[in-house]
């Protein structure tokens, strides 16, 4: 099985310079090139001249912005897929803390968006852009550890 998973990885790493040169590729012709006469013409591009037409693919080239965007079954993003190693994460709560509930979100330093899902709220001294620790934990699970309170709390990372 471990085999078959290592065969399936290297394909994939084999394989997706090739995806990137059919991107680029792609993103390289005219949009009279990308697109059929029918949809040339009702975006109303048969309208503009050889010169407004060379200033738009020109702009298109340069501003090609590619967003891929990993989701599970119901839709919701996956912020480590497949085998990604996942690490300590070092920053701050962004305001006030003075402990947590089951729920309750915290928004990062870093932009990150953590929600507690341990039933068991816990009270530490109040502080202002408290220091934690997120780290990785068994089955993909995640610990956040607030070293001025010394205690954990399950979290599942929302943004």
């Amino acid at each position: 099985m471990m085999l078959r998973s290592r065969h399936l990885t290297l394909s994939m790493l084999l394989v997706l310079p090739l995806c990137c040169l059919s991107v680029h590729a792609q993103q390289t012709k005219s949009l009279q090139q990308r697109m059929s006469s029918t949809e040339f013409k009702a975006a109303g591009l048969d309208k503009l001249s050889p010169q407004e037409l060379q200033n738009l693919d020109n702009w298109l080239n340069g501003h090609a912005v590619v967003t891929t965007k990993v989701v599970n079954s119901s839709g919701k993003p996956v912020f480590y897929s497949g085998d990604q190693k996942r690490h300590t994460i070092d920053t701050h709560i962004v305001g006030h803390f003075d402990g947590w509930n089951k729920n309750l979100e915290f928004t990062m330093a870093n932009g990150q968006q953590w929600r507690v899902i341990d039933p068991e709220p816990h009270s530490c001294q109040p502080s202002e852009n408290t220091e934690v620790k997120i780290k990785p934990s068994l089955l993909g699970s995640w610990l956040m550890y607030v070293p001025s309170c010394y205690e954990n709390a399950h979290v599942k990372r929302v943004r």
